[in-house]
């Protein structure tokens, strides 16, 4: 954006180009040519107007109270807002504020504000604005040629990955062993190579003993050449880490809890242990690539790319929540490829029939793309999915199950039945579930609308959201 509008910057904080871009063409266009992640508000004294945008996806937490008499306050996190003293309101509604989107409020002469409009500025669908100042060629469109739609699929997932490489901090990748995480570290190393950064990149992967997810991030390491580190923790220290976790969080949704309690253990490694900052991860890919096992129910391709949108839509509450709260917890600055603007856009413009599981196997297009690149061993190409509360246990006993047993313990059934009369909201049908309840309940007293439903599956009869105990996952490990 500095080249192309030719802005002079007078500091380093990349913060600074939005000053610019407002100063040139306004809140609109700002919002819309960012390539990125982010939150942020903006104050034109000038005109007496304040702005608020979220990017795309909400990767970037934010959220706001704003008073019937006009009293804003704005934070990363909702903890920062619960109990602001304010003369007038005593339980101000803490909200998220909506991705994709921007506020103009205008300013009172007061200090107070009156909002004006909330604007979606990007469709997910749509190609981006910045699409423009990018470097990657016109990309053949209106083919949907298989070999075509390949080779697009790797030069917009390579792009993404370059263009996240900006960083005067180490750079490490979180590496679980699974499809998304694998590609992001092998096409990350490839790229370190090609401009020749001067560290190794260091992989970090978490487990208990044996876990499917080591042992299978332990192969990936080894093929890509990473200075690989393993995470070994117990069930002990699981169960100790979910109060701060939850705190963290701000949420009692069960999955995820479940899956944030190893990506927190992770991250206080990597910041205590190393000295990476920037992690790149693989979150989103699940979403926009249908790579939920449950996808394999979908009525049809249209209603499987139905919900393909709709858990993009959802990501700020669920995955990109746990993956920016646990990194940022220990001052770690997440990067997700797999939610580049451009990619995301254009895989989501392709037919629905061709991005549907296939053969038995979820993600089936993104690993047809990458099979001749040599970027993966076969078998992790080719791995199924692993829901990552679940890859980070051993075979024999899930984490979640460990997790059940102890809680089996803390809360009494009498507690359990009367859930729905203590907590109307989202009842607790499960002790797991009623237990997490408890905890944010203790930090956040009746913020319970933060969450508006639990994750689910979708098309099965679904108890618990673990794709463990869904049919297909059971014939996959027992064969």
């Amino acid at each position: 954006l500095q080249k192309q509008f030719g802005f002079e910057y007078q500091t380093l904080v990349d913060g600074e180009v939005i000053l610019h871009l407002y100063n040139r063409g306004g809140i609109e266009q700002t919002a819309s040519m960012l390539d990125g992640v982010f939150s942020f508000i903006l104050l034109d004294t000038a005109n007496r107007k304040v702005f608020l945008a979220r990017d795309t996806y909400g990767v970037r937490p934010l959220f706001k109270v704003l008073t019937d008499d006009g009293f804003l306050g704005v934070c990363s996190e909702a903890k920062g807002l619960i109990n602001l003293k304010h003369s007038t309101s005593l339980c101000s509604k803490v909200e998220p504020f909506l991705p994709g989107h921007y506020e103009v409020l205008d300013l009172k002469p007061s200090g107070k504000v009156a909002s004006v409009e909330i604007v979606k500025f990007h469709s997910y669908k749509d190609e981006p604005l910045h699409a423009a100042c990018d470097t990657v060629e016109t990309l053949p469109s209106g083919s949907f040629d298989l070999e075509t739609v390949k080779s697009n699929i790797r030069i917009l997932f390579e792009n993404a990955v370059r263009k996240r490489l900006m960083a005067h901090r180490r750079i490490g990748c979180l590496l679980s062993g699974g499809l998304d995480s694998s590609l992001v570290a092998a096409v990350l190393l490839k790229l370190m190579k090609e401009i020749n950064v001067s560290y190794p990149l260091q992989t970090f992967a978490i487990g208990m003993e044996n876990s499917p997810d080591l042992l299978a991030a332990r192969k990936v390491a080894a093929h890509i050449g990473s200075e690989h580190h393993e995470v070994i923790f117990n069930s002990e220290e699981g169960i100790q880490a979910i109060e701060e976790v939850i705190f963290s969080l701000e949420t009692y949704d069960i999955t995820t809890v479940r899956a944030s309690i190893g990506m927190y253990l992770v991250s206080k490694y990597i910041r205590k242990k190393t000295d990476s900052v920037v992690i790149f991860s693989g979150e989103g890919s699940d979403e926009l690539t249908q790579g939920y096992i449950y996808f394999h129910k979908a009525p049809s391709p249209e209603e499987a790319a139905e919900e393909s949108e709709r858990l993009l839509k959802e990501l700020y509450l669920f995955d990109v929540l746990r993956a920016d709260r646990t990194t940022a917890a220990h001052g770690l600055e997440l990067r997700v490829p797999f939610l580049d603007h451009r990619f995301t856009s254009y895989y989501l413009s392709l037919p629905a029939e061709l991005r549907v599981p296939k053969n038995g196997i979820e993600k089936y297009l993104l690993r047809q793309s990458f099979e001749d690149s040599n970027l993966l061993p076969k078998e992790i190409l080719w791995r199924p999915k692993e829901a990552f509360s679940d890859g980070i246990a051993s075979v024999k006993k899930s984490w979640f199950s460990i997790l059940q047993d102890y809680i089996d313990q803390q809360v009494d059934d009498l507690l359990l039945e009367k859930a729905a009369e203590k907590y109307p909201f989202n009842p607790p049908k499960t002790k797991e579930s009623y237990y997490y309840r408890q905890i944010f309940e203790k930090h956040y007293p009746g913020r319970s609308n933060w969450l508006p439903h639990y994750w689910m599956p979708r098309w099965v009869k679904a108890t618990d959201p673990s794709a463990r105990t869904l049919k297909h996952y059971k014939s996959a490990t027992q064969e």
